[in-house]
């Protein structure tokens, strides 16, 4: 296991580095996906490797006079990383339009970068308009054309399904370390779990499913029943929190049990029909996707992202709600009133906790979640009584 979660590590700290590395070696295009829509499998089939954009640790320095302020800190960094020359590597990038403040980050990269392709493609955000499927398919078809252009390769239908098949295999393998984490049949750190899923994010598939294989086989095996409160973690849309902060609430006494963040279970939960057309697939795990787990930035009509919660908390025994809200996410900010009304109701125990790109207050932060699992444990041993 240490061996596997090692390189994860080692990918997840250099990511740019390692998509060098394998552009050198392999002499295909690298191409990074904004989160949190578009399907890797399509660049993969192209013989790209698609790589996820993440926020890092730098300061924002270079960037800061061509982005505002109030956007969130993984659009000012991507906004800084361009500055700073991080993703001259990269072939194009993938946009999407999920929300304001995205689109002013393509709008500054085309400018800085003006010979990068940038494949800005809008997908439809009311999931269940009669119309949507049919915009979504057209969607997913002009990229696989620009994809197609970029390489200067036919991609075929028989490709994209193999890529498919890969995906969902390494979705699987992924999905299987959550069930067995929340069962408590394993033990591994939310930093390593985190890990795990980011590096995904930037691997050649085969590789990261590889190391998935030895990781399963490897993980140590614990007795169900930790002392630790399980909490349920919720948020950060388009990228991972910082890892002081998951190792902080671990400390704090609680265990994670699950999750629905972006690099989490929100990346690993849907697969693509392997059964139907290549672009059908792909057009029905994005329509679908909302049903299974709603996101602020989609709408389907009674799917309610307070509802889901209440229900992925009771399934997966979590005692409370630790809610990471990324600084000036608007998507999240909107729906948050209606997430703590709802909690407030049920009589669950949930926490704020806002994060943001620059140094966290985390000895201050930790007396917040300390109270907080506290009360949980009380309450939960108040029910049980």
């Amino acid at each position: 296991m240490k061996q596997a979660i090692d390189r994860m590590r080692q990918v997840v700290e250099a990511p740019m580095e390692y998509a060098a590395e394998w552009k050198a070696k392999v002499g295909r295009q690298v191409v990074g996906l904004l989160p949190m829509h578009f399907p890797g499998e399509l660049a993969h089939a192209a013989g790209c490797l698609p790589v996820v954009l993440q926020d890092d640790a730098e300061p924002i320095t270079v960037g800061q006079s061509n982005v505002f302020n109030f956007y969130c800190g993984f659009n000012r960094s991507i906004i800084d990383q361009t500055m700073r020359g991080r993703f001259d590597g990269l072939d194009a990038i993938m946009f999407g339009d999920h929300c304001v403040q995205l689109l002013g980050t393509a709008d500054v990269i085309r400018a800085e970068k003006p010979d990068l392709p940038i494949l800005f493609n809008q997908l439809c955000t009311t999931l269940d308009a009669n119309w949507a499927y049919r915009e979504t398919l057209g969607t997913f078809a002009q990229l696989w054309k620009e994809l197609e252009t970029l390489t200067g390769r036919e991609v075929t239908a028989d490709a994209v399904r193999s890529s498919i098949r890969l995906f969902n295999r390494n979705r699987t393998q992924m999905r299987s370390l959550y069930r067995m984490r929340r069962d408590g049949e394993i033990a591994i750190s939310g930093r390593d779990m985190q890990a795990v899923v980011k590096s995904s994010m930037t691997m050649d598939r085969e590789e990261h499913v590889d190391l998935m294989d030895q990781l399963l086989a490897g993980a140590p095996r614990v007795g169900a029943g930790s002392a630790d409160v399980p909490v349920y973690l919720s948020g950060h849309m388009c990228h991972a929190p910082k890892p002081e902060i998951m190792d902080m609430i671990e400390e704090s006494g609680a265990r994670v049990v699950n999750d629905d963040l972006f690099v989490g279970w929100r990346f690993i939960h849907a697969d693509m029909d392997e059964t139907v057309p290549p672009l059908d697939g792909m057009a029905r795990w994005y329509i679908e996707k909302n049903r299974r787990l709603p996101c602020p930035t989609r709408v389907i009509k009674g799917m309610d992202w307070e509802d889901y919660l209440l229900g992925d908390v009771e399934r997966s025994g979590a005692q409370g709600l630790v809610i990471l809200m990324v600084k000036f996410c608007e998507p999240h900010m909107y729906f948050y009133p209606e997430i703590k009304e709802a909690f407030e109701a049920r009589g669950i125990p949930h926490l704020l906790i806002e994060t943001e790109h620059e140094e966290m207050p985390l000895e201050a932060l930790k007396t917040r979640v300390e109270t907080f699992v506290e009360i949980a444990k009380r309450r939960a041993a108040s029910k049980a009584a």
